[in-house]
């Protein structure tokens, strides 16, 4: 297998059987082929999740939610089980035990990486993955969804539409400038954004980000924040983060916040909330 995680994402293997995006929920509602069923307005929940290393519990009957729409921040000390969480969701790490569910009727802890990608969750890990040897434009046009090879796709020529994708992406990531230029000449901020805007070509219900504004000075952390702030509603969201003016800047008064430790919940709630609350001061924040 490929490891560079946009590849799957990019060559489109033959559906597996396993997915299934087609049935009657347990409420008897009706589930359209190809659509994440979001009636009850969950799009991801854990249920229960348990992962184990060498005899080390990574997760720990771990149980969360994300609302569709949402833009959810999980923070948390190192070891908290963050990342292990996103590699249960992305199935590339499968749980011991526990559900995991896209909506109300995708088991995702029965598909494989490139199926969860199709199935509409996207991910981005701490460390840009791009093109370097690209033009930026490319690395779009190269991650827009298609029944193609990466190659293929390169070579083949861009109907009127899909212009009009690539033009409005890089209008809202902010690289309109620089749609000529190689991508491994961008700065570090700039390719973050870049690969935020090839997952945004693959049209995903649910991004998953990984620490995004490690690496990035002031200015482009909070150039950042306004990006995903822009696209609040437009998808759902999980923000891992250790930054907590980025984690400000997105959640805001209202917006929740989970707090991760020794692979479970510790605390729930708005920043201001989980910032008093005196088991994440002793497990995390400090005094």
């Amino acid at each position: 297998m490929n490891e560079n995680p946009m590849v799957p994402d990019l060559a489109l293997p033959e559906e597996p059987a396993e997915r299934s995006l087609s049935g009657v929920a347990s409420m008897g509602h009706a589930v359209v082929p190809g659509e994440i069923d979001i009636s009850h307005g969950t799009i991801l929940y854990l249920d229960d999740v348990t992962v184990s290393f060498d005899g080390f519990r990574a997760l720990n009957a771990l149980t969360l939610s994300i609302n569709a729409g949402e833009l959810r921040c999980i923070i948390g000390p190192n070891g908290a089980g963050k990342t292990t969480m996103m590699d249960v969701i992305t199935g590339k790490t499968e749980p011991d035990s526990g559900k995991v569910f896209l909506g109300q009727s995708i088991d995702l802890t029965r598909m494989n990486e490139p199926s969860i990608a199709r199935a509409g969750i996207g991910r981005k890990f701490q460390k840009p993955t791009v093109f370097e040897q690209h033009p930026v434009w490319e690395n779009l046009e190269l991650a827009m969804k298609a029944d193609k090879g990466w190659w293929a796709s390169l070579r083949a020529r861009l109907d009127r539409e899909a212009q009009a994708r690539i033009e409005e992406t890089l209008a809202l990531i902010g690289l309109e400038s620089e749609a000529r230029r190689l991508a491994g000449e961008l700065s570090h901020g700039q390719k973050q954004r870049l690969e935020i805007g090839m997952l945004l070509m693959q049209k995903p219900a649910l991004l998953l980000l990984d620490e995004p504004a490690a690496g990035m000075t002031d200015d482009e952390t909070m150039q950042l924040a306004e990006l995903l702030n822009h696209l609040r509603g437009s998808c759902s969201m999980m923000v891992v983060e250790h930054d907590m003016e980025f984690v400000a800047a997105l959640s805001g008064e209202k917006g929740k916040v989970t707090v991760m430790a020794e692979g479970r919940v510790l605390a729930h709630g708005t920043l201001d909330e989980v910032k008093r609350d005196e088991t994440v001061i002793e497990s995390y924040l400090g005094r």
